[in-house]
């Protein structure tokens, strides 16, 4: 079974600043505010959610198949993903615009400030599902908005399951969009503060979501996650990490062993374990596609 990843492809500009964001912005001049960060620490990564999806796959062993669209800079990254036995063929590339560019700067305690140019991923509706009889799961993740919607009902018009993993792109959408997705959807899986405006907007409660789907997941860093399946809720508690180094990756490392789990025919409990360890493993590495994960160990 191939794993059809839709999502962003794009080059990650990781800064470490040493100090506490709370302690250089004063909450009574939010209306004024003019900050700089001094960040000793500057790296370039290949990043982007379809990317470190794919790469948390072949780590599994699970064959995935990114649905996505890189700019005219994208030749490494292309050639990056065929050495990593990533099936490519619905890599787009457009001359009209460079790779989508990631610039994330991550405090001591591990808060991020992300600003994001999506360059390629605006052109990555014109990239259609393909119709291919081995793609029998898919997840829809952070992409172009077009390409999220029309993608989303491309999979269900033929048939195909798939997690919706909207993540850093859920402001894009309306609550009446949100709830589109959920009813075309067969998982959804959200971090916290990702749930609660899920909730928000749709003005469904999590239990009510859950109830339209086969399961809900929503992650919760170094405690877990919690699992919602026909209203129920379990508590998965989280993997401890060797190391905290970089939390860069971590929420596409766990989405990369619940597609996984889920290939497998899994049930819900079982996935997300599995994506806990993935998680931890990752945070100890820098960078979201430079972990080894051994599934044995």
């Amino acid at each position: 079974m191939s794993i059809l990843v839709c999502g962003s492809l794009a080059f990650d500009t990781i800064m470490t600043f040493e100090g506490r964001f709370s302690e250089q912005i004063l909450p009574s001049q939010l209306h004024i505010l003019n900050v700089s960060f001094l960040v000793p620490a500057l790296r370039r990564e290949y990043g982007g959610c379809a990317g470190n999806i794919a790469y948390g796959l072949r780590q599994l062993g699970s064959e995935a198949v990114p649905l996505a669209t890189l700019g005219n800079d994208g030749q490494d990254y292309l050639e990056r993903l065929r050495a990593l036995g990533v099936d490519t063929r619905h890599v787009a590339t457009t001359v009209e615009s460079y790779t989508a560019q990631a610039m994330i700067m991550t405090d001591r305690d591990n808060n991020q400030i992300t600003a994001f140019h999506p360059g390629a991923m605006s052109f990555a509706h014109d990239n259609a599902v393909p119709a291919r009889s081995d793609i029998r799961l898919a997840i829809i993740s952070p992409d172009g908005r077009d390409a999220m919607l029309s993608h989303a009902e491309q999979l269900h018009a033929a048939g195909i399951p798939f997690v919706f993993d909207p993540g850093q792109g859920l402001p894009m959408f309306s609550g009446p969009e949100l709830a589109h997705f959920v009813s075309l959807a067969t998982w959804v899986t959200v971090n916290d503060y990702e749930g609660r405006m899920l909730c928000d907007r749709t003005g469904l409660s999590l239990e009510a979501l859950s109830g339209q789907v086969r399961g809900l997941v929503v992650t919760l860093g170094e405690q877990g996650c919690e699992v919602w399946e026909s209203g129920q809720r379990s508590l998965v508690p989280g993997i401890p990490a060797t190391e905290v180094l970089d939390p860069t990756g971590c929420g596409d490392a766990f989405r990369a062993a619940l597609l996984h789990g889920l290939a497998q025919d899994w049930d819900l409990v079982r996935c997300v374990s599995l994506g806990n360890r993935m998680g931890a493993v990752k945070i100890a590495s820098r960078g979201g596609q430079n972990y080894r994960f051994d599934p044995s160990a």
